[in-house]
């Protein structure tokens, strides 16, 4: 079995940040560990409040996982602020792991801001060089380039900027663009494009880190990038399929649909 470590945030209602990755590296046959950033207080409905880990309490989160288990691939989800960011690129230019796949939260499903504005110049400089995939969606994307994005050759466009920025491969998320959901794939070369049906529910609180840590995990059990998100694309359109009306705002993904199937158990 490999190894999955997500470096995120804590969402205290179970359907995103930590709890969200460690449910997609089981799903997918990973064995999950985590580095806890910040904790959120937060539901379906909203964000109360945020309260960051101190950076020499993450550092040693990070030692604590790598001197003594071997890490196949690391997910990174939020990173709030400056220090935060620092600490992590520290560590993880310290241990130089394979397969990083940052996901740059900025925004929660409810519209809660994540990233403070500080921070982005640090995202740019000290977190994006490090990333084997960034995984943005269309409104991060917007973010971090200054582009704005309506069409997929915007896409395409906000793709290369950021790929000139250091990361070595970029994947910008479409489901914030009208009709299929369009995922494109910049790997300094080429584009590829992940297409799949839209789900009509409003139940996709999660969504971004559960793809984010489905890549990562498939990366760990050695697909190649292509094969990795194609894969993870199918997952996340069925646990969105199969996502759980639970809550009073944006409900969960299935995260174990598959089991729940065979188990008959219903949603």
């Amino acid at each position: 079995m490999k190894n999955c470590l997500s470096i995120a945030g804590s969402d205290c209602s179970g359907g995103a940040g930590i709890q969200a990755d460690i449910k997609t590296f089981a799903a997918l046959g990973c064995f999950g560990m985590s580095v806890i950033v910040a904790v959120v207080a937060e539901n379906t409905s909203r964000v109360i409040s945020i309260q960051d880990v101190i950076p020499a309490m993450i550092k040693d989160q990070i030692d604590a996982v790598f001197e003594d288990i071997e890490v196949d691939a690391v997910k990174v989800g939020m990173l709030s602020g400056t220090n935060t960011m620092k600490a992590v690129a520290d560590k993880l230019r310290e241990y130089n792991p394979p397969n990083i796949v940052i996901d740059p939260v900025m925004i929660a499903k409810g519209g809660c801001a994540l990233m403070a504005p500080a921070a982005w110049d640090t995202l740019k400089e000290e977190i994006i060089p490090l990333s084997f995939l960034l995984t943005p969606n269309i409104p991060e994307a917007e973010k971090i380039t200054g582009i704005d994005i309506n069409t997929i050759p915007d896409m395409q466009r906000a793709a290369q900027t950021i790929h000139e920025m250091g990361a070595e491969n970029v994947l910008i998320k479409g489901g914030h663009l009208q009709g299929n959901a369009v995922d494109i794939l910049f790997d300094g070369k080429e584009f590829a494009s992940f297409s799949s049906e839209r789900i009509d529910t409003k139940n996709t609180h999660g969504t971004g880190c559960t793809l984010s840590s489905a890549i990562t995990a498939n990366l760990a059990n050695g697909m190649d990038l292509h094969k990795a998100v194609e894969e993870a694309k199918k997952y996340i359109t069925m646990a969105i399929k199969y996502s759980l009306n639970i809550g009073k705002g944006h409900g969960p993904l299935n995260h174990f649909y598959e089991f729940y199937q065979m188990k008959g158990i219903s949603k």
